[in-house]
C-alpha cells in the first residue's frame, strides 16, 4: 500500500469531502475526540485513510468486521471515524463508518447476489467511454441508470476524440440517449477538451470516474494532475478493450483542489434495481403515464401508449428493447437477491434451532 500512499498532510476537512451531513453525525459523540478521516484506497481488507493530520494505513475493528455486510463494508470514499490520528509510522482502527450521502455500487460479478461498492460519497461521476471500436450508447445508458441511482450527478466524457472520424455525431448520438446530462468530447492522451472537464471540479467536489477497461481513465486522471502517477495500458484495435492496469480504486487530490476517484476498468455493470432507468428512459416514463393501464407491461395490452409510439416510429424500438431488458435484468437480480437473503435467514434459523435443542438436552429436557 505504501507505494500508492499519497503525502496528505494538515488537509482541512472540507478539502477532503467533509461537509454537514457527515458532521451531523459526529454531533451526539464525544467531542474533541472525535478523528474523522476518509478512506482513500483499499488493499485486501486494509486501507489507507486521510485525515486532518495525514495519512496511514488503517483496518477494520473485530467488532465492526462481524456486524457489517458486504454493502455495507468501507469503500473508497467513506467517512469514518479512526481511533487514533493516521500517521506513516502506525496503523489506526477504524471504529465506526458514517452513513453514505451517495453511493455507487453494481451486482458483483459471477454468481453472488451482493451489491458491490464502488464509489461512496461521490458528487459528481464521469462514466468515460471511447470514441474507438468500444463505443458502445447502450453502455453509456447502462452507466447513466447506476450513477442517478446512486444519487450523485452523472456526466458523459468521449474520450479519444483524436481518432474519431465525426466526434459531433457521436456526440450528438449520445446527448438524444442521455437527455440534460453533460457531454465533453476530448482526447485525454493530447490533453484537449482537459479545461472543459476540470472546470466542472471544484474544491472539496469528489469526482468518480466509471467505464470500461481501455476506455483511457487513468490516462485522464494523469492529464488531470498534470504527471504521469496512474499507469496506462494498450488498448487492442479490434474491440477497442484494454488491460486491468488500474487495479484498485484510488481517491487522488488535485491541483486546485476536487478530489478524484479512479476505479478499475468494468467488464460487466450489472443492475442490483430498477432505480434510475426512469430518469435515463425519461421518454418511455411519460409515455408509459399515458397508457389505458396503469400497470401496463407495453407488451399486448389495448391503448398502451408506448407500443403506438413504436409502431409509429415516434419513438426508437431499439431503445425500447434495451430499457426492457435492463428492466427484466434488475427484477431477476432483485428476485435473486431476496432468494439469497431468505435462504440465509433460514441457516441462521436453523443453527439457532440446533443450538437451543442442545440446551435442553444438555438441562435434561425433551428435544
Amino acid at each position: 500500500m505504501a507505494a500508492h500512499m499519497e503525502n496528505v498532510i494538515l488537509h482541512e476537512l472540507s478539502a477532503l469531502g467533509f461537509g454537514p451531513f457527515f458532521e451531523r453525525q459526529l454531533q451526539s459523540s464525544d467531542g474533541d475526540k472525535v478523528i474523522p478521516a476518509r478512506i482513500a484506497a483499499g488493499h485486501r481488507g486494509a486501507y489507507e485513510v486521510w485525515s486532518t493530520t495525514g495519512s496511514g494505513r488503517a483496518r477494520l475493528a473485530g467488532r465492526l468486521r462481524l456486524e457489517l455486510e458486504d454493502a455495507a463494508s468501507p469503500g473508497v470514499g467513506d467517512w469514518v471515524v479512526v481511533k487514533d490520528a493516521p500517521g506513516p509510522d502506525r496503523t489506526t482502527v477504524v471504529e465506526r463508518v458514517l452513513t453514505r450521502r451517495t453511493v455507487f455500487s453494481r451486482g458483483a460479478a459471477g454468481r453472488e447476489t451482493h451489491a458491490q461498492v464502488v464509489a461512496a460519497n461521490v458528487d459528481l461521476v464521469f462514466a468515460v467511454c471511447g470514441l474507438d471500436a468500444d463505443f458502445n450508447v447502450r453502455r453509456i445508458e447502462r452507466y447513466l441508470a447506476r450513477i442517478w441511482a446512486s444519487g450523485a450527478r452523472p456526466s458523459v466524457i468521449l474520450n479519444k476524440a483524436d481518432i474519431c472520424a465525426d466526434t459531433g455525431a457521436r456526440v450528438a448520438e449520445v446527448e438524444r440517449h442521455a437527455v440534460g446530462v453533460p457531454v465533453h468530447a476530448i482526447s485525454a492522451l493530447h490533453s484537449e477538451g482537459i479545461d472543459a472537464v476540470r472546470a466542472c471540479i471544484h474544491d472539496g467536489l469528489t469526482v468518480a470516474l466509471v467505464g470500461s477497461s481501455g476506455a483511457g481513465k487513468s490516462t485522464l486522471v494523469n492529464a488531470l494532475l498534470g504527471e504521469e502517477r496512474m499507469r496506462t495500458g494498450a488498448v487492442r484495435t479490434s474491440d477497442g478493450r484494454g488491460r486491468h492496469v488500474t487495479t484498485h480504486r484510488q481517491l487522488v487530490l488535485l491541483p486546485g483542489g476536487g478530489l478524484l476517484l479512479d476505479t478499475p476498468g468494468m467488464r460487466e455493470l450489472q443492475l442490483v434495481d430498477d432505480d434510475g432507468l426512469e430518469t435515463v428512459f425519461g421518454d418511455i416514463a411519460a409515455l408509459a403515464g399515458r397508457c389505458r393501464f396503469r400497470d401496463c407491461r407495453h407488451d399486448t395490452e389495448p391503448g398502451c401508449a408506448v407500443k403506438e409510439a413504436v409502431d409509429s416510429g415516434v419513438l426508437d424500438g431499439d431503445r425500447f428493447e434495451h430499457y426492457r431488458k435492463l428492466e427484466r435484468e434488475a427484477q431477476a437480480y432483485e428476485l435473486r437477491h431476496d432468494e439469497h437473503r431468505r435462504r440465509q435467514a433460514e441457516r441462521v434459523w436453523g443453527r439457532l434451532s440446533d443450538e437451543v435443542a442442545k440446551l435442553r438436552r444438555w438441562k435434561g429436557g425433551k428435544p
